[in-house]
């Protein structure tokens, strides 16, 4: 999730240290419903596989792309290290978000 922009790991947060801070969750992402780019890229490139990890990719990937409109694949990576995938081997998770480089 994010905390204030900022990457963290949910699991290592407890609800009491967030209060008034701006907590995005990947729901958050799409507040009206609609796919942001970056969500779409994750569809339309078969970047998600299970699951388990999409949340946490699709945050990173987008507190990046806020940081660094024009990441290399290198920053990609970097942005998304603290992210474990078991099913895709990334390949298609750094394309997508390389796809949404403004």
């Amino acid at each position: 999730m994010l905390i204030d922009g900022q990457v963290v790991n949910s699991c290592l947060v407890a609800a009491g240290q967030v209060e008034g801070c701006a907590v995005v969750t990947v729901e958050g992402l799409a507040p009206d419903g609609e796919l942001t780019p970056l969500q779409r890229a994750f569809v339309e490139r078969g970047a998600a596989q299970c699951g388990i990890c999409t949340p946490g990719m699709l945050l990173a990937a987008h507190a990046l792309l806020q940081q660094n409109p024009r990441p290399s694949a290198d920053d990609v990576r970097v942005g998304l290290a603290g992210n474990l995938c078991r099913c895709t081997g990334y390949t298609k998770i750094i394309e997508a978000v390389l796809a949404c480089r403004t």
